[in-house]
């Protein structure tokens, strides 16, 4: 799994003035699946979203971090909140020199990526258990 730094929006119930983030997220192999926060997003195809939660169906954009500090939609606005830990790769990566005020709200994002309970949910899905497995 890969760790990168990601712009992440909820759309669903807000449009373009979602809560927001940006912060650590771990990525599958094929890059389908993002983990943030607890929350595991499966890419989809879509105009204002581009991932849905895969527990609880909400839709999120989820990008990259912009240079040019353009991260909400342009219609959208509202303070987007920043991992503490991620503010000098953020600096770096803009050519900031601090950030913008009223922009943004620092906090501890800590790393919780539900790999496990999201693997366990897909094999359930798929009707078979580690126990079924073992019985055949």
């Amino acid at each position: 799994m890969m760790r990168t730094l990601k712009y992440i929006e909820l759309k669903t119930g807000y449009s373009d003035d979602g809560p927001a983030w940006i912060g650590y997220v771990k990525t599958s192999k094929t890059g389908r699946t993002v983990y943030f926060n607890d929350h595991a997003f499966q890419r989809q195809t879509g105009y204002t979203s581009n991932y849905v939660d895969i527990e609880n169906g909400d839709a999120y954009w989820i990008s990259g971090v912009k240079k040019n500090e353009s991260n909400r939609h342009w219609a959208g606005h509202g303070v987007i909140t920043i991992d503490r830990r991620a503010v000098p790769e953020y600096l770096e990566l803009t050519g900031l020199a601090e950030l913008p005020r009223g922009m943004f709200k620092v906090a501890d994002i800590e790393d919780h990526y539900p790999v496990e309970r999201i693997r366990r949910l897909f094999n359930q899905a798929k009707g078979c258990s580690k126990t079924d497995e073992y019985n055949r």
